[in-house]
């Protein structure tokens, strides 16, 4: 039973940086942008949560410093995409390269340094159930955030004002702009938001999934949150399962190479990235439902008249 919790619990840990990453390109998407740079943002919020928790030994103060960098970095991505109208893709897949490399430099001193790890919450009475105790009520604080942060997208964009309003920018940011809404405003914050998500999703992997920095700890899981956001069809509730089905593919092959699984180490690496390949290919031969959810006006630039 307590092997059964110990895999339930590193599935967790291990969804929580995906579901976070998802859901803030998922908010980006719906805008109508694109952004493929959520690898770079994840990485250089990773580097930036780390350095700043070694250096004033707080976890709470790196957690902070991962979201501030990786709003940062994203707003970059947002003034060369909306008010320079480079290529989406272009600018996401430097934006990519710019994080890994400027993570690796930024890292270089904090290579085999002691981390600071965010504890994980203790309540009185409740963690000490069996086996529930610990799922729910023992987990580390990002993890709460997660789920927060998933209901509240989810009610943010099918039950605000301001919600359905990002999502007709999505559907036709023309039409949009013909009704008098502020298009560029609207896709700044939602890329920004989008940012703060992947700097946190960052920040967890450098101060709780393995609290220390080594290069390019990111490890695609930036590329397999843009997968989730096709796989859940734009919906946050499905952004939520999709990440704990990966989380689970993910833990499997480690623990799979830790039974002893006669099959090559490199294989069961491969196995989170080769489902996410499996899925998009699933998901591109339903073309009907693919188009039906995809916001209209992704990854086409808007230039508002002058």
């Amino acid at each position: 039973m307590d092997i059964t919790v110990n895999i339930l619990l590193t599935i967790a840990t291990a969804a929580t940086p995906l579901l976070i990453a998802a859901i803030g390109e998922l908010v980006v998407e719906r805008s109508g942008v694109l952004n493929l740079g959520v690898e770079g943002m994840m990485v250089i919020g990773a580097v930036g949560g780390f350095g700043a928790g070694y250096l004033t030994g707080s976890p709470w103060v790196g957690l902070l410093a991962a979201i501030a960098v990786g709003a940062l970095f994203s707003l970059l991505f947002a003034v060369m995409t909306l008010s320079l109208a480079t290529n989406q893709v272009a600018t996401g897949l430097s934006l990519t390269l710019l994080g890994l490399g400027l993570s690796g430099m930024m890292g270089t001193r904090f290579v085999g340094q002691p981390g600071v790890r965010l504890p994980n919450l203790d309540i009185p009475g409740l963690s000490s159930i069996p086996i529930v105790g610990r799922l729910l009520f023992g987990q580390d604080p990002v993890f709460y955030i997660s789920i927060a942060l998933t209901a509240a997208v989810m009610w943010f964009l099918f039950k605000t004002r301001t919600g359905l309003t990002l999502r007709s920018i999505g559907d036709s940011h023309t039409s949009a702009h013909a009704l008098g809404i502020k298009v560029i405003r609207y896709r700044y914050l939602a890329v920004i938001f989008g940012g703060a998500c992947a700097g946190l999703a960052g920040g967890h992997l450098s101060l709780v999934y393995t609290p220390q920095w080594v290069e390019n700890m990111s490890a695609g899981r930036g590329w397999i949150a843009l997968a989730l956001v096709v796989f859940a069809s734009w919906r946050p509730w499905r952004v939520l399962a999709g990440a704990y089905i990966f989380g689970a593919v993910w833990i499997g092959q480690l623990h799979a190479q830790a039974f002893g699984i006669p099959v090559p180490s490199q294989m069961l690496s491969s196995l989170p990235y080769l489902a996410t390949v499996v899925v998009l290919v699933l998901i591109s031969r339903n073309k009907r439902l693919t188009m039906m959810n995809t916001p209209a006006s992704l990854g086409q630039p808007f230039v508002p008249d002058r």
